[in-house]
This record gives structure tokens, C-alpha cells and sequence, in this order.
């Protein structure tokens, strides 16, 4: 099926610019690409971040560590109530290697991926997700990375 799906969106992204000019919609001389924006979705930023945290959910052999309830339970009451306007989650696969660890363990983890306004609150929420994280899970870290973002909605 998501092979499937995959042709249709290709098929479909190669097929979108072969409509004759007469069959096109016009556009306007000064159309923007961006939304008329509000306070969570503003049209034009400044100060924003982006912040990827790494969540390890458990061995890559699917033995162990925290299901999809689990990890759906945790991002309804920890991360969904701190970054209301939204949030990307993305399946993952990494490594991982402890400091009493000989050798990385090969964890299913999941990325969440977060755009805001750079706050000393908005910080603070982060950091409250990963601490509520290895509160539950017992894990050591939560990676986290911060970077500037130019966005626009």
C-alpha cells in the first residue's frame, strides 16, 4: 500500500505542471505564500527556533521499551499541552551508547520537531518534556538540538 501511495504522489507531483497556460489559474502580480498569519501562525517571524528532541523507545528488536500507546499517552499529556499550535513526530531509528556501555544499543526512537517563538518559557516547556521523559522511561538523555528558524505559515 505504501508503495502504492508513493507512485500516486509521484505520478501526481511529475503530472501537476502539464496543464496548458489557458487551463492554469491566474495569480496574482503580489500573491504571497504565506498565510495572513496570527499569534501561533504568524505570516512573518523573528526570534524562532527549531528544536528536534530524540526519543529512544527501546531495542530495535521490538522486545522491550515503550509501544505506541505508550509513546501517543505521553505526547498527549506531556508535549501536546506545552506546543498546542503544533508539532511534527517522525518514526526513527538510531544508536545509542550509554556511559557504563561497552558497545551502542540500536534503539526504535521517534523525533518530535518543534518550531516556536525563542522564549526563556517556551525553552523551559522543552526541557520539561525530557525530564518528564526519562522521569517515566528511566532513560539517561534526551538529545536535544536548538537552531534558528526563518518561518512562515
Amino acid at each position: 500500500m505504501k508503495l502504492f501511495a508513493g507512485l500516486l504522489l509521484a505520478v501526481s507531483l511529475s503530472t501537476a505542471g502539464c496543464a496548458s497556460p489557458a487551463q492554469r489559474a491566474p495569480v496574482a502580480a503580489n500573491a504571497s505564500a504565506t498565510l495572513s498569519g496570527d499569534l501561533a501562525h504568524p505570516d512573518a517571524t523573528t526570534g524562532w527556533v527549531r528544536t528536534e528532541l530524540y526519543f529512544g523507545l527501546g531495542l530495535a528488536d521490538g522486545h522491550d521499551g515503550v509501544d505506541e500507546a505508550a509513546w501517543r499517552a505521553f505526547l498527549d499529556k506531556e508535549v501536546s499541552p506545552r506546543f498546542p499550535s503544533g508539532l511534527t513526530v517522525i518514526d526513527a531509528y538510531g544508536q545509542w551508547q550509554g556511559k557504563q556501555q561497552s558497545h551502542p544499543e540500536r534503539l526504535r526512537s521517534k523525533l518530535l520537531v518543534l518550531l516556536y517563538q525563542d522564549t526563556p518559557a517556551q525553552r523551559e516547556a522543552v526541557d520539561a518534556i525530557r525530564s518528564a521523559w526519562k522521569a517515566k522511561t528511566g532513560d539517561q538523555s534526551v538529545l536535544r538540538v536548538t537552531q534558528p528558524a526563518d518561518v512562515s505559515f
